[in-house]
C-alpha cells in the first residue's frame, strides 16, 4: 500500500515549504514532487491524504516514559495503571522508550519489555532503558552489557537515580563501572548505549557526575540526564555538561516547558543537546504537545525551534535509525497538524493511519475478545504531581 499526502506544509522538522511525501512499505519513499500519474501506471493501489491547511511533521518521540505505570510512593493503592497504545498514539507519539523508576521489585525490567515489545505489535515504534533507579541496574541478561548488546529493544541503562531521597547514592566508581557497560555494549550493538540519569532534588545535584568524569575514564557523553529542570542551578550545571557532550531532558509534569528551555538557551545550553520527554505514570504523554505547542502560540518560539526537542534530537541522541525526521528511508512517522491551531488532524506510525480527523483508527489488540468496560478519567490535584 502506498500513501500520498499533498498540500501540506513540511517541517522535516526544518521548514521546506509546501512539498508531497511518497510512503511506501511503511517507510518514507519520497518528498517532493510526485507524479500522480505514474503511480496509477503502476497499478499499485495507493491512498491520497489532503494535508491542505496543515502542517506535516515527523511524529514524535518521547524518551522517557512509564509505560507500566507509575510506583505508588503512597501505598500499594496508589499505583498507578500502564498505558496503552490509544493512550499514546493520540497525541502524535510514534516513538516511546520505557522506563522503571524507584520500584523495580514489582514492575520489573521483563514486564516493561513485554510491554514495549506488545506496543510494536500494535504498530508503533518502543523500545527501554535497562534498570531503574538501582547501582547496579536490574536487567534480564545479568548485565546491562548483555541487555543492551542482545535485546534489540534495550537501548541504554536507567533511569539511574542521584541526588534523590530515593536513590542508592551510587558512588563515582560504580556509576563509572555501569557507564563503561552500557557504553560497550552500545558500541558492539551499534545503539546508544547511555546511562539514563533522574536527577532528584538534592542540593549535590550533579556532583556525583562530576567526579565520575574527573576520576574516571568516562565521557560527559555516556550520560543522558532527564529532570534537569527542576531549578536554575540544576539547570546551569547541566548546561555545563551539556557543553562538554553530555545530552540532557527536560520533562513536562509540571507545565511550565517554556520557562526551562527560555532559560537553557539564554544561559548558553546547546538547542542540538536538548529533549523533551512525558515523565508519563501519574499524567499522561498528552502534555508533551500541549507543553510544546503552548512554546509556540503563547511563548515566542517558533515551530522550528521546538519540534527538533520532540525528533530529530531525540533520534539522534538516542540512535534511533531512521526515526526523528522526514526524509527518504526513514520510518514513515508523521502527525499533520492544523495551521494556526497546531491541534492534531492525522497521525501516521509506521505508514499506518493511527488518527484519522482528530480521531483514532486503532485500538488495543486484546479488545476483541474481551467484554471488559473500562471508563477512568484523572483528577489531577491543583499544583500537579511528580511522580517516578
Amino acid at each position: 500500500m502506498l500513501t500520498l499526502i499533498e498540500g501540506g506544509r513540511v517541517y522535516t522538522p526544518d521548514p521546506v515549504g509546501v512539498q508531497s511525501i511518497l510512503l511506501a512499505d511503511g517507510h518514507v519513499g519520497k518528498v517532493g514532487e510526485v507524479d500522480r500519474s505514474a503511480l496509477e501506471r503502476l497499478g499499485a493501489d495507493y491512498e491520497v491524504i489532503d494535508a491542505s491547511g496543515c502542517i506535516v511533521v515527523p511524529g514524535f518521540i518521547d524518551p522517557h516514559t512509564h509505560l507500566l505505570g507509575g510506583s505508588g510512593e503512597t501505598g500499594f493503592s496508589t499505583q498507578t495503571p500502564e498505558f496503552f497504545i490509544s493512550e499514546i498514539v493520540r497525541f502524535g507519539i510514534t516513538t516511546v522508550v520505557g522506563t522503571l523508576g524507584v520500584d523495580t521489585t514489582m514492575k520489573t525490567m521483563a514486564g516493561l519489555l513485554a510491554k514495549v515489545k506488545g506496543l510494536k505489535e500494535q504498530g508503533i515504534n518502543a523500545f527501554c532503558w535497562t534498570g531503574g533507579y538501582d547501582v547496579p541496574p536490574s536487567s534480564i541478561l545479568g548485565t546491562v552489557r548483555e541487555d543492551i548488546m542482545f535485546i534489540d529493544e534495550v537501548i541504554g541503562a536507567g533511569e539511574v537515580a542521584i541526588a534523590d531521597e530515593r536513590a542508592l547514592a551510587p558512588d563515582p566508581l560504580q556509576l563509572a563501572r555501569t557507564a563503561t557497560h552500557a557504553h560497550v555494549g552500545g558500541m558492539l550493538a551499534k545503539k546508544a548505549g547511555l546511562v539514563h540519569i533522574h536527577c532528584g532534588d538534592s542540593d549535590r545535584r550533579l556532583s556525583v557526575l562530576r567526579d565520575v568524569l574527573n576520576d574516571h575514564d568516562v565521557k560527559p557523553s555516556w550520560f543522558y540526564s532527564t529532570h534537569i529542570e527542576r531549578t536554575e542551578k540544576l539547570v546551569e550545571e547541566a548546561i555545563e555538561l551539556s557543553n562538554q557532550g553530555m545530552p540532557c531532558d527536560m520533562d513536562v509534569v509540571e507545565g511550565d516547558l517554556h520557562r526551562w528551555v527560555r532559560y537553557w538557551l539564554d544561559h548558553g545550553g546547546n538547542p542540538e543537546r536538548l529533549t523533551v520527554s512525558s515523565d508519563a505514570s501519574m499524567t499522561g504523554h498528552g502534555l508533551v504537545w500541549q507543553q510544546v505547542r503552548e512554546c509556540v502560540l503563547e511563548h515566542g518560539f517558533t515551530l522550528e525551534q521546538m519540534l527538533p526537542m520532540i525528533t530529530r534530537n531525540t533520534g539522534r541522541i538516542l540512535k534511533l535509525r531512521e526515526k526523528g525526521e522526514i526524509r527518504k528511508a526513514f520510518v514513515g512517522d508523521l502527525v499533520m497538524l492544523e495551521e494556526g491551531s497546531l491541534e492534531i488532524v492525522h497521525v501516521i506510525s509506521q505508514g499506518k493511519m493511527m488518527v484519522r480527523d482528530g480521531k483514532l483508527t486503532c485500538e488495543e489488540n486484546w479488545l476483541k475478545d474481551s467484554d471488559r468496560e473500562i471508563h477512568l478519567s484523572g483528577r489531577k490535584n491543583e499544583g500537579g504531581s511528580d511522580d517516578d
